[in-house]
């Protein structure tokens, strides 16, 4: 019986060791479903993150590895946004109310995200230095996709489109993170 129990755990083990080989090479392929199976490195990426952006983030991912890729893009654009809402919120909203007077009557991150439009937060990141023009314009171009993934148009992203933005957002993420108010 041991035997039997020894040779379907080496059975089991190949079988993973050659589903792994597999989609390493066809990850290579540019349309395959196998490429997503290799978003370990992004998930890894993801630990850096609150619990709820983490998730969303995962969602998104997960939306890929399903090929649901419009889901996928607005869950990452949720999780960016609301990484970028805490950054503004660093400091109790003080900075952003300074900037932005209109804003002062807000005090909490619900309160702006109710109140206020994601284009117009991410030109307020801008004005409070925690980006520059050039990623702001790049993160309003983000926007419009996300607009577009949510709304009913003719774009429809496919792998490729996906896993660039869900990788350009982490990028940003990573590039924004040691910045401060």
């Amino acid at each position: 019986m041991t035997v039997i129990i020894e040779l379907a755990q080496r059975l089991c083990a190949s079988t993973s060791t050659f589903t792994q080989e597999a989609h390493s090479i066809l990850a290579y392929h540019e349309s395959s479903p196998s490429r997503v199976v290799l978003l370990d490195k992004s998930r890894v990426r993801l630990s850096s993150l609150s619990i709820d952006q983490e998730g969303l983030f995962d969602q998104a991912l997960q939306c890929i590895q399903f090929g649901i890729h419009q889901a996928a893009t607005v869950m990452a654009w949720a999780a960016f946004m609301d990484f970028l809402d805490t950054k503004l919120a660093s400091d109790g909203l003080i900075k952003l109310a300074a900037a932005k007077p209109g804003w002062a009557r807000h005090s909490t991150i619900e309160e702006l995200r109710e109140n206020t439009n994601e284009h117009d937060r991410i030109t307020a990141a801008r004005d409070l230095k925690l980006l520059n023009k050039a990623e702001m314009k790049a993160l309003h171009g983000m926007l419009s996709k996300r607009n577009e993934s949510a709304h009913p148009t003719p774009y429809k992203p496919e792998l490729n489109e996906s896993l660039g933005y869900v990788a350009e957002l982490l990028n940003r993420i990573a590039s924004m993170k040691s910045r401060t108010l």
